[in-house]
Parts: structure tokens; C-alpha cells; sequence
């Protein structure tokens, strides 16, 4: 918006509106302060602007959020969030970590300690474990890490969950939940949308298909957002129709 506030079109917006109502130009510019502090509490990454890191032969990484060291968490904010990248035939070995990993398949197929995993397919590790990821085709997996404890290793295949109603043209599925959070895979069909709420938890949600507006915001496939605690969204909706992958909290307050 900022380009339309400056010449050779800032005189035409300074024009007086019908009506007695502020010049457009005005309107504008408070609606960009307004959309620009909501966003600021946020942490939001494109995928097309995160570099890629080599970690090893035909394996990257993009960085999504690392919590600061220098303050305690948030309720329900990760230690860390990523997406690793792996060509076909390529390999990584996962250390052991005192907190819990959740593992999601975004692009590809995935074997996972031997078994393989699919698009959409979700595991959870328990604190302590090690994993080796391998692909023979090429894949791309969400991998988020944190302190929360988990029970035993939970696997939740995309093929056998099912797709329980949420909302109007709206699909939930629940991956895993504890202490009032949760991980869920979202699935909404064009126009479909849900009320503004606010999080008792750090939200974080990852495109995993589509295109989401929240708030003011177009997340696009592989964007990821983080609002921490606290905050909240007036605006979810989507044109496209949408796959989405949220961390957060199990009961959404609606506001």
C-alpha cells in the first residue's frame, strides 16, 4: 500500500471525500498502522524468502522459528521449527533431544527409522529419541521440537484418520493434544472461514496446500506463522480452499 500513498497519487487521495468523511488517503494510512502493529507481535516466514541450509550430501533445512534462549517459553511456544528437504536417495540422522519432536510429511514419502511415511502423515517422538530419516523419491518434512512431555511414539497416517466436522466447510483432525494444546491438521473449503479468537497458547500454522488469510496476511503453500500467547486474529478465512497444520490451542477462544 505504501506506493499508492506517495505521488503521483497522494494529491488524489487528499481529496475531500463525499459526504463530510475523511479523505481517502487518510483512511488508507490508518488502516496501515493499524494492520501493520496487529502484525508486529507476529512471526512470519515465506518459504520463498527462507534460505536453505545445507546440513549434509542432498539434505537443507529452512529455518521457521528458534525460540530466543534469553527468557523463559511461552505457553505452548517450540524450541525450534523447520522443514528439512531431502533429495532422492539422500539421508539425515536425527540426535536424541530432552523434549518431544513432532514429524509431518509435506512433499514426498519419508522413511522414518525404516518406516515410511506419506503426505500428511504425522508422528510424534517422545523426549530421548533419536530418529534417521531416508528417502529414496525426495521429500520435504515439518519437523518441530519443544519441551512438552509426550507418551510413547504415536503415528497417525493420513489414510486411515479421517476428516471429523469442525465447522461449516470446515475439517478438523486432531494429531495429538496435553495440557490444553494441541496439533491439528485443518482442512476448509473455498470461502470458508472461522470467527476472530484470541490464543491462550503460541499458534503457529503451516500452509501446508492453498492460500489463508489471516487477518490482513495471505499465507501461500509453505508459509508458516507464529502468534505468540495472547494475541489473536480477527480474520481466517480462505478463497482457495486450504490444508493447514496448527499448533495450538485443543479449544479455540472465540471472541
Amino acid at each position: 500500500m505504501s506506493p499508492l500513498l506517495s505521488e503521483p497519487f497522494a494529491r488524489a487521495w487528499a481529496a475531500p471525500a463525499p459526504g463530510g468523511q475523511s479523505a481517502l488517503g487518510e483512511r488508507l494510512s490508518g488502516r496501515l498502522r493499524q494492520s501493520l502493529a496487529a502484525e508486529r507481535g507476529m512471526v512470519t516466514v515465506r518459504r520463498r524468502k527462507a534460505s536453505p541450509e545445507p546440513l549434509t550430501e542432498g539434505v537443507q533445512q529452512r529455518w521457521l522459528y528458534r525460540a530466543p534462549a534469553d527468557r523463559p517459553l511461552r505457553p505452548g511456544e517450540p524450541l525450534a521449527a523447520r522443514v528439512v528437504e531431502l533429495a532422492a536417495g539422500a539421508s539425515l540422522q536425527l540426535p536424541a533431544m530432552a523434549g518431544a519432536r513432532e514429524l509431518l510429511v509435506v512433499r514426498g514419502r519419508v522413511d522414518v527409522d525404516g518406516e515410511t511415511l506419506g503426505l500428511c502423515d504425522f508422528l510424534v517422538l517422545p523426549q530421548g529419541s533419536a530418529a534417521r530419516l531416508a528417502s529414496r523419491e525426495g521429500a520435504h518434512v515439518f519437523v518441530r521440537e519443544a519441551q512438552q512431555p509426550v507418551e510413547g511414539r504415536t503415528l497417525v497416517r493420513d489414510a486411515e484418520a479421517g476428516w471429523p466436522e469442525f465447522a461449516p466447510g470446515i475439517r478438523r483432525r486432531v494429531l495429538w493434544s496435553g495440557g490444553g494444546q494441541a496439533a491439528l491438521l485443518y482442512r476448509a473449503e473455498p470461502g470458508a472461514g472461522v470467527p476472530g479468537h484470541g490464543h491462550g497458547h503460541d499458534e503457529e500454522c503451516l500452509m501446508v496446500q492453498g492460500e489463508l488469510f489471516l487477518d490482513d496476511l495471505l499465507l501461500q503453500q509453505g508459509d508458516y506463522q507464529l502468534a505468540p500467547a495472547g494475541t489473536g486474529h480477527r480474520v481466517t478465512e480462505t478463497d482457495t480452499g486450504v490444508i493447514i497444520y496448527a499448533h495450538g490451542d485443543l479449544d479455540l477462544q472465540f471472541t
